[in-house]
């Protein structure tokens, strides 16, 4: 060992080559000196032959010691990076604010959700422990029990002092309110294990599903902000138009029903599985089963996949938890099969609002019947089993498995290719097999001198007692029951198309009565009718449900088999009760129309509006032999009345127009 420029060098032995082959030296560092002055020397004679000169190595020093400064400070520039975005965001904001706050009230609202997620974010990272150790003498059973008495008496308390004071305006309210205790009673006749019911979870989830109704139904803010978000999805729906055009055409698009709805139902799960994939969709479910886990008292599974249904189907839900459906017990797969009949969709959510059914009732039903079904479920199976997941932390939901945006969109788009082809194919074989049904009531009918029977006509005799009961009038009682007995016997979507047919009718100021026959249905009976045709309770579901279930658990078919047709009985009551809750809280909103003014100008098409007023006009006028007709009510005195009452016979049959 001995000293080379002031370093320890280590003396290699000379290899035996037949070349004389002096010793290496090599320094701690593994390099040779002199190796690397020749080196050096040879790479500025051959420029880039050997390697990079020290001159070239020079200049790229400055690049090294900046690419190695920005990533020690990463963080840092990703902070002022973020900083910067959300200034010049901010100043966007405030400047579309400003100018025109009704334009920009979409901005605003979705900027608040977003602050109030990073508010709850934040104040669960820095103060959740505190807000928890705050909580704890909550914990004492003695407190806990106390008071659990307390918010029940106060809960019933201000439920009779509410049926009290609303229904003394409106006492048909208290009709839906009797259907609500009959078809809990009815549920409770049914249940498996009388004396096992949970009376905490029954009672939580109608009490859930009846505060979110009246803020929904009966609140200012509540109705506007759902209002809001019905119109923004019929808007944000309507650009399925630029692809579908695009594809088949205007005049397909306009005439035929296959290519307004059905490409609706494409770019809905094209949406969806983006919005699944950014994790967006399994944020917003885990929150939903978090509430409903804690206030209810079920278990982290079945209340996962009931919350999923709010947004997908009934054989999409269940692969929220595919690895927990083996343990699941009988009440829990209950659960799992009632939640997935008494909601619909997402994807077919837009189909049903292209229809022209109102979006806020439909977001409000399935939004309502989550709760709901979790409670009747447990009503009609409680549990008497040991479950495995009776934990509070719930179950945690992957993100997609696609690697990109685009992937995403292009898997959900193609996914729904098959749901728009299953809903084509069932529109088609139930209108044919319905068509026929009726064809052979009608040919059994007229045998023994009934004309007219129908599949319809049987359902309106059979549940005209229960629309009743929901709070239907007596007299849209057999077109209501018509319509929920298509939907239980055939499909929802057929029904729903039923029911937009007789809001059109009802829209373009059709006579409510032609020839005995009621033409369509009041604007209370729409909105009742269309919270009870929310879900995918119907016969034909049965073999979808245990089709999609039994392929994920072939083990438990015999167990599917057992309760899968009390789960459906159980979904459909889920959704008549959410229509009977509609029933007591409905009210008419809107100014009414001021029809001496409207008759008061020129009109020649007719409308919903115009019907009213001439019936009023009508019911106004009486004859005097052959004297001009005389007026009363608002109509006296009025110079117009005559013109008008022409008008109106113009558009409408009456006997004051001969």
């Amino acid at each position: 060992m001995e000293k080379t420029n002031g370093r320890e060098a280590i003396a290699l032995p000379t290899v035996e080559t037949g070349i004389e082959n002096p010793g290496l030296e090599l320094t701690e560092e593994g390099v040779n000196p002199e190796e690397t002055r020749r080196t050096e020397e040879r790479g500025q004679s051959l420029g880039d032959g050997v390697g990079p000169s020290t001159h070239q190595r020079k200049s790229l020093q400055p690049f090294s010691r900046a690419w190695s400064f920005c990533k020690r400070h990463a963080s840092l520039f990703k902070k002022i990076l973020l900083g910067l975005l959300c200034l010049a965001y901010a100043a966007y904001f405030l400047a579309a604010c400003i100018l025109d706050f009704q334009r920009a009230l979409a901005l605003f609202i979705l900027t608040c959700l977003v602050l109030l997620v990073l508010v709850h974010r934040f104040l669960k990272r820095f103060f959740g422990k505190n807000l928890t150790r705050c909580l704890k003498p909550f914990k004492n059973s003695c407190l806990k029990l106390w008071m659990k008495w307390v918010l029940a008496g106060v809960s019933l308390v201000g439920l009779i002092l509410w049926l009290a004071l609303d229904t003394a305006q409106r006492p048909e309210q208290l009709i839906s309110f009797a259907g609500i205790c009959m078809f809990i009673l009815i549920l409770f006749a049914c249940s498996k294990h009388h004396s096992a019911v949970s009376w905490r979870t029954v009672l939580w989830g109608l009490g859930l599903q009846f505060v979110f109704g009246i803020l929904v139904i009966r609140t200012d803010p509540g109705y506007n902000a759902f209002q809001w978000l019905g119109d923004q999805i019929q808007i944000f729906l309507n650009y399925t138009v630029a692809g579908s055009s695009f594809v088949f055409g205007d005049m397909l698009i306009e005439n035929v029903f296959a290519f307004q709805a059905l490409p609706i139902i494409l770019f809905f799960g094209c949406v969806m599985s983006i919005l699944y994939y950014l994790g967006l969709v399994q944020w917003v479910v885990q929150k939903i089963a978090w509430f409903l886990q804690i206030t209810m008292g079920t278990t982290a599974t079945e209340t996962l996949a009931v919350a999923g249904n709010i947004f997908v189907g009934m054989t999409e839900a269940p692969l929220l938890i595919r690895p927990y459906l083996a343990d699941l017990t009988l009440s829990e797969i209950h659960a799992v099969m009632t939640g997935g009949f008494a909601t619909i969709s997402g994807t077919v959510f837009g189909a049903y609002v292209s229809f022209g059914i109102d979006a806020s009732s439909l977001i409000s039903a399935s939004v309502m019947a989550a709760p709901s079904a979790l409670a009747l479920s447990k009503l009609v199976y409680p549990e008497v089993e040991e479950s495995k997941f009776k934990n509070k932390e719930g179950v945690k939901l992957p993100r997609g498995k696609e690697k990109n945006v685009l992937e995403a969109a292009s898997n959900g788009a193609t996914d729904a290719v098959g749901l728009a082809t299953n809903v084509a194919a069932n529109l088609i074989a139930f209108l044919a097999v319905l068509a026929f049904i009726n064809a052979t009531l009608s040919w059994l009918g007229e045998l023994v001198d009934i004309q007219g029977l129908t599949f319809q006509v049987i359902c309106s005799y059979i549940l005209r007692p229960v629309v009743f009961m929901m709070g239907v009038e007596w007299a849209d009682c057999p077109t209501v029951a018509e319509i929920v007995g298509i939907k239980f016997f055939t499909n929802e979507f057929v029904a729903y198309q039923q029911l937009s047919e007789y809001k059109n009718k009802r829209l373009s100021g059709v006579e409510e009565w032609i020839g005995g026959e009621k033409q369509w249905i009041s604007v209370r009976a729409e909105i009742i009718t269309t919270f009870s045709l929310c879900g995918f309770a119907n016969l034909s579901s049965i073999g979808i449900t245990l089709g999609g279930l039994t392929s994920i658990v072939p083990h438990r078919k015999s167990d599917l088999s057992k309760v899968v047709v009390s789960a459906l009985f159980t979904g459909a009551c889920v959704s008549l009760i959410s229509a009977c809750v509609a029933g007591i809280l409905y009210v008419p909103r809107g100014a009414e129309t001021d029809c001496v003014s409207f008759l008061n100008t020129s009109f020649t098409n007719r409308t919903y509006e115009t019907y009213v007023c001439c019936r009023g006009l009508f019911q106004s006028t009486s004859l005097n032999g052959t004297n001009p007709p005389s007026f009363s009510g608002p109509w006296q005195d009025k110079e117009f009345s005559a013109i008008a009452l022409a008008n109106c016979c113009e558009l409408y049959t009456n006997a004051v127009c001969t």
